[in-house]
Formats: structure tokens, sequence, C-alpha cells
């Protein structure tokens, strides 16, 4: 299978995050993801932990830097430590493993695109990675969304569960495409995905391609959570934070059906009572909850008290 390239930058940003707080290692970890690192590692100094993170040079050193800086407010004991340049000589070859295969859900698998995974039913031949689970194959890029973190688990393994054949998807805050990709390998006929990033779209673009699918089954466009959307979705995917989530809840009534299950995450255990309540006064009410770790998600539809109209 072909895969993209990883961008015609000719080296990497690398920047050191430091704290000493509590639950370091997944603080940190979590930080890398959501502010779009390719890699990262993990070192200790005296009483504190490290994070060496890599980034695309395709984004100025001070977008990455922003990113952080937001990230800082919800993660408070962490600080960026330096930045520097790193040459791109074989660092991304050299580092294939660290995006190995990764079991989500009932029967997902989500890959990088050179691990070669035997589609089920297929007669493929046998690898390492050899599986009846149905891959999803997504470049670990610059948008959030590579199928590494609990929050994205949560979220796959709703959708996994809840998508049915012909399902129109709506997708808020896509990332690298990954919630709508694996919809619509499941079965579902379209999808809207919307990001603010162009970056995120781009990728998003690049993950449909890599997992085959045709540009004609997603309307994939720059936009702010449902601005501009006027589908009605079977199934709503939403793995973005609490308050942008919070945001989301006014225009659900326009755009999910009746029969309509909305999927939120990207939120933390903490958070959940919050959520609860105004979940519970925009008249949805929740399936199905799933925690990992610290960060927790729902599955919700339309309570039976809910009217509509044509």
């Amino acid at each position: 299978m072909e895969t993209a390239d990883e961008g015609d930058c000719n080296f990497w940003w690398c920047i050191e995050l430091e704290t000493i707080d509590g639950n370091a290692e997944e603080t940190l970890m979590t930080i890398a993801e959501l502010s779009g690192s390719v890699g990262s590692e993990l070192l200790e100094e005296c009483e504190a932990t490290i994070l060496r993170a890599v980034y695309l040079s395709t984004r100025d050193i001070s977008h990455w830097l922003a990113e952080l800086d937001a990230l800082g407010e919800k993660f408070p004991g962490v600080r960026v430590r330096s930045h520097s340049r790193l040459e791109n000589q074989s660092w991304h070859t050299d580092h294939l493993d660290s995006f190995p295969p990764i079991p989500v859900g009932a029967g997902l698998v989500v890959s990088a695109p050179w691990h070669t995974i035997s589609e089920p039913g297929a007669n493929a031949p046998t690898t390492a990675y050899a599986t009846s689970r149905l891959p999803i194959y997504i470049w670990p890029g610059s948008a959030f969304g590579t199928g590494y973190h609990e929050s994205t688990h949560i979220a796959l393994s709703f959708v996994e569960r809840f998508v049915k054949e012909r399902d129109v998807i709506i997708d808020v805050g896509t990332g690298s495409g990954i919630l709508f990709i694996a919809g619509l390998k499941l079965g579902a006929a379209w999808a809207v995905a919307r990001d603010t990033d162009p970056n995120a779209v781009e990728e998003a673009v690049r993950n449909m391609k890599i997992n085959r699918l045709p540009d004609s089954l997603c309307d994939l466009r720059i936009g702010n959570l449902l601005d501009g959307v006027s589908v009605k979705a079977d199934l709503l995917t939403s793995n973005i934070m609490l308050q942008p989530n919070l945001k989301l809840l006014g225009g659900m009534k326009s755009v999910l059906k009746p029969s309509g299950i909305a999927i939120f995450s990207g939120m933390t255990a903490t958070e959940r009572a919050v959520f609860l309540q105004a979940l519970s006064e925009t008249e949805l009410s929740v399936m199905a909850e799933l925690t990992i770790s610290n960060w927790w998600g729902c599955a919700a539809k339309w309570s039976a008290s809910q009217h509509f109209t044509a």
C-alpha cells in the first residue's frame, strides 16, 4: 500500500516539556498527543520527568508553542523547558516501530500504514500483524486522533458499537479523520467532517486515501463545530474538549435525527458531572458511558419527551 509523504521539510522541531507532578508520564504523553506531536520520548532527570516531543516544521515553532501554552491551562505544573531544531535524517523511518498496530473496541485495529494488516476474510499473506480485526490506517501526523490516545479509543469503541449500514455521520473536530473513516469502513454511507485546522483537513484527506476511501464519501472542510452544517445525522461524533462539547449541545436539534445517536469524548472523568448536567438540559439521555484511565466519554440519544416537527 502506498503511503503519503510526511511533508517536504528537511528538519523537525524538538520541544522539551518538564513536570514534577504526579502521573507525570501520562500527563506528558497526553499533552504530546493533543498538541500534535509526531513522536516523543520520556526522560528522567532527578525529580523531574522530561518529555522530548517532535513536531513537523511545516508549521512555525511559534504555532506549536502556542498549542502547548493553551494546553498548559488544562495541565498545570507542566512547562516548556527548551526547543530546538532537529535535522531530518532518518529520524522518522528509524522510529516506525513507535506506532505498532493497536486493538480498539471489539473488532478494530488502528495501524500506521507501513504495517500490513490482513483484512478480515481477505486472502492476504500472513504477517506479524495478521488479525481478524478491521484495520483503520492512520498516518501519525500532526492532527489529533492517531488512535493511541484514550479519548480516541472511547469514541472509536462507540462508533463501532452504534454505527449502522447506510448511516450519515457528522464528525465535529475531525482531526485525523479517524472516527468518520472507521464509520465508513463499518458501513456508513456518507460523512460530513469539520475542523478549524487546515492541516487537520489535509491529513484527513490523506488518511481517506490510505484507507482507499473515495473523496466523494465525505464532505470534508474547514469549519468551527456545526457552522454551515445543514444535513441530518444518524450518528454524530465529537472527540474534543469539555468547553467545545458544551457549546456543541446547543445545535444538536438542527443536525441530529430523532433516532440519531451522538458520541462525545475528549473529556476527563472529573468533567463528567458537568457534561451530564448540560446533556440532560438539552433533552439528550445517556445510552452508554466509558472511562479509560482518566478519560471519559458517552453515547447519547434523544429522550422520550423530545418532540420533533418536520
